[in-house]
């Protein structure tokens, strides 16, 4: 059982993915904030009405609704190429564009509670996957959107995009969402 995962260096992910990375050292524990993300989502937005749930910071940004159903898109994408990786699939896998899935998925017409708990039950799945994993398999690497990346880049990817949507709701969303 994996106990622990040491930082990625530079060359196990591309540098638009930096950011994330330093994020999710920030949080410290890797292991630990994985499942720390699940509650502090619920304590953030749970509450949320659907009134407060549609709110947009700017005419085309997403809702919050939106946003909650990114993080499951984003967890979904990356544990897939992190469960390939992992098990020494060099196949390349190609990318995603973010702005047509969330287009496309309907987010504000399903209800929040259903979108948080969506979230919870893939990163369960994904606690128990990265658990179980050993840490060869955390070391290797693959392409994923024609970039190298290691198994354990997209474990603080993971965290690291989850940390990055939740500033971005704290600061822009919620201290006019929960007025409405």
């Amino acid at each position: 059982m994996l106990k622990q995962i040491s930082l990625p260096t530079t060359d196990e992910y591309a540098e638009f993915y930096a950011g994330y990375i330093q994020r999710a050292t920030a949080c410290g524990d890797v292991l630990a904030a994985l499942p720390n993300q699940i509650e502090e989502i619920k304590s953030a937005l749970g509450a949320l009405s659907n009134k407060q749930a549609l709110f947009r910071n700017a005419p085309k940004e997403w809702s919050i609704k939106e946003v909650m159903g990114h993080l499951g898109d984003v967890e979904r994408v990356f544990s897939y190429r992190l469960l390939r990786i992992s098990r020494n699939d060099v196949t390349p896998i190609p990318g995603f564009e973010q702005d047509d899935f969330v287009r496309e998925a309907g987010f504000d017409n399903c209800s929040l509670q259903d979108l948080i708990q969506e979230f919870e039950y893939l990163r369960r799945a994904n606690i128990l996957a990265i658990q179980n994993m050993s840490e060869d398999s955390t070391l290797r690497c693959g392409t994923a959107s024609g970039y190298a990346v290691s198994a354990r880049a997209l474990i603080y990817m993971l965290v690291g995009h989850v940390d990055h949507h939740m500033a971005s709701l704290q600061e822009k969303y919620l201290p006019t969402a929960v007025k409405l």
